[in-house]
């Protein structure tokens, strides 16, 4: 229970330090917040350039992207093959002949369904006229003939009050491509074609010459970083290809199994051009999200026009629900055993984005690409924000976000935050984890003038009502250091007075740590913060505690802690003082050892450190037989 007898002064104590006031020159957040050295001007400027070199540097720049994403899908290809000691040439070359057998025998007969299909269109006339008549019988009274009829009349009464003879009658303008050009004998109308060939060959050539360098590549990748970031450069390679290789080799592989399925599925229904569609599942599948159903529409159509009424259309809508939703929900998790690390929102507007940077191609090699880039840009601080903006990592840690929510007088999402915390973690570690950070970011906010009273009053009195809420530790629960139950039943509860060193922060990180501690062997009272060193000496000396627990949250306090420590020791030498430097990630060492000269028997860095401590204490105290009377100095 909180101990509060006396009224609030405003009087500072003894070693209390007055408030920081904040520095008016200083304008830059603190460095936990930024997260890159490029300059705030050049950044829009860098990414236009980067956009605008993306966007001219197509021609090239595609092949090349081609290429890299085709050299991370064979690596593990050719390394199986090196695996059954065939030199890395040959099987470079066996890998990549393999491939374009591959893609070169689906895409024949690809071809070769498509212009059948296009030559049998005109024979489903009867059945396409059927459907339409169905869908008009559908229509309540006729509204869709109505709709018809009203555009007819409107048009025809639009025609006759135009004057025949003031409109001028259109020329025809006939536009004649020149077959060759002086220095170039070949068909111009063959241009198109001569280049996507060229930029094929030119894919093909980087995939063998990188797979067969791979090594070198490297190494001069190592070397444009420098030396200096040579860890993290390995790091990033090794990450890149692995995670990357493995994440495109597997969505390759289920793509195909997909379409594989697709067109055996729809063979076996009746639906002609089977291998088409099945291909064509496989290649829009790449497109995240909305793909598989892209590749229903064209099969549904068909069979709407190849199969009298409604049966088989639905069947092949059915193929492609079952197959999307066994896919999503039960072959992804196996295959690829992890996220692609980017989120939903990102995928589909870097899809966006692809496209309009290199059209139907860029549409395609959106996952891909965007995957590389969040791995690439982990480890290089320039682009952090890319990671942030796209990968799907939690964009704040939980206690961060926490604290933000605290800001924003958020109660009902910062108890969400907490109930999400306590489905992946115990709720030992919520306290060190989230409510610790939170409050000692607060604490500093304070101090350097980022944060006003108010809303630092907001997140203490936020975090104290989920605190009440959160339920202590269960009855049942055995003891630390492996001790059983009937041991613990036949020790007497050990009383324990928590002193706040410095303000709120520190008496609501003692609520916490009170909720830490076993019922049935501790009973904590808290003092209140807003009472003066005398005060609290005073009534620890009515309350006569065995234990005295001084909580500091970081940053600050150590002065106050290190007082109160020196003023306890010399008033109740008998009594144990725990001293909790919560939150302390630097100079934690040189922290205790000041402590320690002020009387402190056990300093701790996290709460369940002092619960350890705590426990060691006791049975010291309980050595001793419990003063009768604290004497007093």
């Amino acid at each position: 229970m909180l101990l509060s007898p006396f009224r609030k002064r405003p009087e500072i104590s003894r070693g209390q330090q007055p408030p920081i006031s904040p520095d008016p020159a200083r304008t830059e957040p603190p460095a936990a917040y930024r997260s890159s050295n490029l300059p705030r001007w050049a950044f829009l400027p860098t990414v236009v350039l980067v956009i605008a070199v993306l966007y001219w540097a197509q021609q090239v720049l595609v092949p090349v992207a081609i290429a890299v994403l085709l050299t991370f899908v064979l690596t593990p290809v050719v390394g199986a093959l090196e695996g059954f000691r065939l030199g890395r040439i040959p099987s470079v070359v066996a890998a990549t002949i393999l491939s374009l057998s591959l893609l070169f025998g689906v895409g024949w007969v690809v071809l070769w369904q498509m212009s059948a299909l296009a030559n049998d269109l005109p024979q489903y006339r009867l059945n396409i006229l059927e459907k339409i008549a169905d869908l008009r019988s559908l229509t309540s009274g006729g509204a869709l003939e109505k709709v018809e009829q009203t555009v007819k009349d409107v048009k025809k009464e639009l025609e006759e009050t135009k004057d025949p003879a003031s409109e001028p009658k259109p020329s025809q303008v006939v536009v004649a491509a020149e077959e060759e050009s002086v220095f170039w004998p070949i068909p111009l109308a063959t241009g198109p074609m001569l280049e996507r060939l060229a930029a094929s060959g030119l894919a093909i050539a980087l995939v063998v010459f990188m797979l067969i360098q791979k090594e070198e590549l490297r190494n001069r990748l190592i070397r444009i970083f420098g030396y200096s970031r040579l860890t993290v450069t390995t790091r990033a390679l090794e990450e890149a290809g692995q995670r990357i290789s493995r994440y495109l080799l597997a969505q390759l592989l289920l793509n195909s199994g997909f379409g594989l399925a697709v067109g055996i599925l729809l063979f076996m229904i009746g639906v002609p051009y089977a291998l088409l569609w099945g291909f064509m599942a496989t290649l829009l599948r790449f497109i995240p999200y909305v793909g598989a159903w892209l590749g229903a529409i064209m099969p549904t159509a068909l069979s709407l026009a190849y199969f009298p009424g409604w049966t088989t259309p639905l069947l092949v809508v059915g193929v492609f629900v079952v197959l999307e939703l066994t896919t999503n929900l039960v072959l992804e998790p196996l295959l690829y055993g992890e996220s692609a690390g980017v989120s939903e929102i990102a995928i589909l507007t870097m899809a966006a984005f692809w496209t309009w940077l290199w059209g139907p191609i860029g549409l395609l090699l959106a996952t891909p690409l965007t995957v590389c880039l969040v791995v690439f840009s982990k480890y290089v601080p320039e682009t952090t924000f890319v990671t942030v903006l796209l990968s799907d990592a939690p964009a704040l840690a939980p206690s961060v976000n926490y604290y933000q929510r605290m800001l924003a007088h958020d109660q009902d999402e910062g108890e969400e935050i907490v109930e999400d915390y306590l489905k992946k973690q115990s709720a030992e570690q919520l306290y060190d984890q989230v409510f610790v950070p939170a409050l000692s970011l607060a604490k500093s906010d304070r101090r350097h003038g980022y944060l006003n009273e108010k809303d630092e009053q907001a997140v203490y009195d936020g975090t104290r009502f989920i605190l009440d809420d959160l339920p202590a530790r269960r009855e049942d629960e055995t003891a630390e250091n492996g001790a059983d139950t009937e041991r613990i039943a036949d020790q007497h509860t050990v009383f324990t007075v928590g002193v706040p060193a410095d303000g709120k922060a520190d008496e609501v990180a003692l609520v916490a740590f009170a909720k830490l501690l076993d019922r049935r062997r501790y009973t904590m009272d808290i003092i209140s913060a807003d009472i003066l060193a005398s005060e609290m000496v005073s009534l620890i000396e009515q309350k006569q505690p065995r234990l005295i627990c001084i909580g500091a949250i970081a940053p600050g306090g150590l002065a106050h802690a290190r007082y109160l420590c020196k003023r306890m020791r010399g008033r109740f030498p008998e009594v144990k003082i725990l001293v909790g430097r919560w939150g302390a990630s630097e100079n934690f060492q040189d922290a205790r050892a000041s402590l320690a000269s002020a009387g402190a028997d056990r300093v701790s860095a996290t709460l369940l450190e002092s619960r350890d401590q705590l426990a060691q204490l006791s049975h010291l105290a309980s050595a001793t037989a419990p003063p009768q009377r604290l004497a007093a100095s």
